[in-house]
């Protein structure tokens, strides 16, 4: 069995430190494109959904047939009275 020294130790602990900041590296570069392609994306949609809106403003016909109400006549009450 052999001993290493604290050289070797070390260097062995700063080779570990270094594969693991580049793994962390990675992982943010890949965590960081796949945010990207899906803003990406989100923008295509919205901009699809507000080109296939219909457009406001547009006009409306509506028809409605009225039927005329009867007007009930007037009641008059007249009192003629005669000198006599």
């Amino acid at each position: 069995m052999t001993v290493l020294g604290p050289g070797a130790t070390r260097a062995r602990e700063r080779k570990r430190a270094r594969r693991g900041r580049w793994l962390r590296r990675a992982f943010a570069a890949l965590l960081g494109l796949i945010l990207l392609v899906g803003v990406f994306f989100a923008g295509l949609a919205i901009g699809r959904a507000i080109e296939q809106a219909p457009e406001p403003g547009g006009t409306q016909t509506r028809i409605r047939t009225l039927e005329p109400l009867t007007v009930p006549p007037r009641e008059r009450t007249v009192t003629v009275t005669t000198a006599g």
